[in-house]
């Protein structure tokens, strides 16, 4: 019994040393005492929800990072800073917060420290202004997050179950310690609110991958080829992109001062300092356009380099030593280079053309240049997916066996088209099951995560535009896909266990209570002189 009181006792003091930063335990005002840990509850929740959207926003990582490029002109992953900070923040919170249930389950006063106080403070001003970006900068990501649910919310669901189980007896150890019957059906009604929410909300999800009719797997298309495993828009990158068995290679086409097409994403001023070493070969020229630059004096640039130093997605690790000497040595790809895999290969192209917009007639713009390029070239015209909307007409005029792609259904329906491109999220599920009801094949891009790929698997879509293909390649189902039967099983098992175990918790607390409060009543009892 010694040993175990002591036990119990050093437990205390680790609990209170950690929670409170003091030894002995001490009564302050209790009042004060839980306000602030409802404002740790509060933050806790706030910190886990924003973990939650940085870990689904992780798909578009690329955009946040690229808009601190064109503003700060050095490559830096900003984005992976930003999920640290997350998820440190919410497993601090967290941990407190299970210190601080662990005061109330040991009947220990909440005097919460000065320090964590204003790390808490801390916490909530970094996601109050990471909110503030995200609508600001990032608002269609809000979209991503919302079509998140759809793939997580049956799990969310039951992960919700198993916290309101493990929170339940604290709620009962409350209701029996309420001195007031008011305070009591206060307790017990909100608790059995929440609960009849949490049980009941699946006859509310919609989720896509709940089905019997799982859709065929999207086909990949190589997003400037593979460039998670080698640098983008080099041959290296599209030779990677055909270990993934994709249908098509994305690219961005530009013209160079020679009128030669060639490969590059970056456009305007400075276009070749993120992806090349121009500030070494051409001093002074680093801020230059396409146009100032021939296609000889690009293909001396390196642009494999970089890739290898900075690392964008942390891969080059899983390179080789050839490899990596490989990806140190490729140079700006043209076109026409392109177009001999293409052809070789079977494999389609799509493209956007970057400078389009400054075009002052057909036969001086880009589509022109890039047209004749390609009839050149021998490909079939088939393979070819014209995406550029301007001199649309003209390019079907002198090429009129190319499969025209429409960025909106309003162009492509005024057009009589059958294909769309679109972002992930522009997209609902229920839009492109009809869409594919019509025989309209809908590609949709930058898909690199698994969960967003599993979720545009079982909404139908025809095929998805990514980084990553070498990762979803090896796809055999959606990660989220569950037979309604098995899911309506999971959920009310889940369901019936958890109402059990509560039961069991109540009454366990209730004894509980009881004894406790009869062993108070017999140290009341004065003692009877002898």
């Amino acid at each position: 019994m010694w040993e175990k009181n002591t036990m119990f006792s050093i437990c205390q003091t680790c609990l209170r040393g950690i929670y409170s930063c003091q030894r002995n335990s001490q009564n302050r005002r209790q009042n004060r005492a839980c306000c602030w840990f409802s404002f740790l509850s509060f933050v806790s929740i706030l910190a886990l929800s924003w973990m939650y959207v940085c870990f689904i926003a992780f798909n578009d990582r690329d955009g946040v990072n690229w808009e601190a490029f064109k503003t700060l002109k050095k490559w830096v992953n900003w984005y992976m800073i930003v999920m640290v900070v997350s998820v440190v923040l919410a497993t601090y919170c967290l941990l407190l917060l299970v210190f601080g249930l662990l005061h109330l389950a040991i009947r220990e006063p909440l005097n919460l420290h000065w320090l964590h106080k204003v790390f808490l403070f801390l916490g909530l001003l970094t996601v109050t202004l990471g909110t503030a970006g995200f609508c600001i900068k990032w608002k269609d990501e809000w979209k991503t997050v919302y079509m998140s649910f759809q793939a997580t919310a049956p799990f969310l669901q039951l992960g919700a179950v198993v916290a309101l189980t493990l929170i339940s007896w604290l709620v009962f150890q409350s209701y029996h310690r309420a001195k007031t019957a008011a305070c009591k059906v206060f307790i017990m009604m909100t608790f059995l609110v929440v609960s009849a929410a949490v049980f009941l909300c699946p006859i509310a999800i919609c989720s896509p991958c709940i089905t019997n009719n799982l859709p065929p797997k999207p086909a990949l298309v190589g997003h400037r080829g593979a460039p998670m495993m080698a640098p983008e828009n080099t041959m290296m990158s599209f030779r990677k992109s055909m270990e993934c068995d994709v249908v098509a290679f994305e690219t961005d086409v530009q013209l160079s001062k020679d009128m030669k097409p060639f490969l590059m994403h970056d456009n305007g001023s400075s276009f070749l300092l993120r992806t090349t070493d121009v500030k070494d070969k051409f001093l002074g020229r680093d801020g230059d356009t396409n146009t100032n630059f021939t296609l000889q004096e690009l293909q001396t640039l390196n642009a494999g380099e970089w890739f290898v130093r900075t690392d964008p997605f942390r891969s080059v690790s899983s390179l080789s030593k050839e490899e990596k000497m490989e990806a140190n040595n490729q140079t700006v790809t043209s076109l026409s280079e392109l177009l001999v895999m293409a052809k070789k290969h079977n494999v389609s192209l799509i493209f956007d053309l970057k400078n389009e917009k400054n075009s002052t007639g057909f036969h001086n713009s880009d589509s022109y240049y890039t047209t004749e390029t390609i009839k050149k070239s021998g490909i079939s015209p088939e393979k070819i997916w014209w995406l550029t909307p301007e001199y649309r007409n003209d390019v079907r005029k002198i090429a009129p066996g190319f499969k025209q792609v429409y960025h909106n259904e309003q162009d492509m329906n005024a057009d009589g088209g059958s294909f769309l491109n679109m972002n992930y999220n522009s997209l609902s599920a229920h839009n492109i099951s009809d869409l594919r009801k019509k025989n309209v094949s809908v590609n949709l891009w930058v898909v690199n995560e698994r969960w967003l790929f599993s979720l545009l698997w079982c909404s139908g879509a025809s095929s998805v535009t990514t980084n990553a293909c070498h990762s979803l390649k090896n796809m055999s189902k959606p990660d989220w896909h569950l037979e309604p039967n098995i899911y309506m099983g999971i959920w009310i098992s889940v369901d019936v266990i958890s109402l059990l175990l509560m039961f069991g918790l109540f009454l366990w607390q209730r004894r509980r209570n009881h004894v406790f409060r009869r062993n108070i009543n017999e140290r009341s009892v004065p003692l009877l002189p002898h």
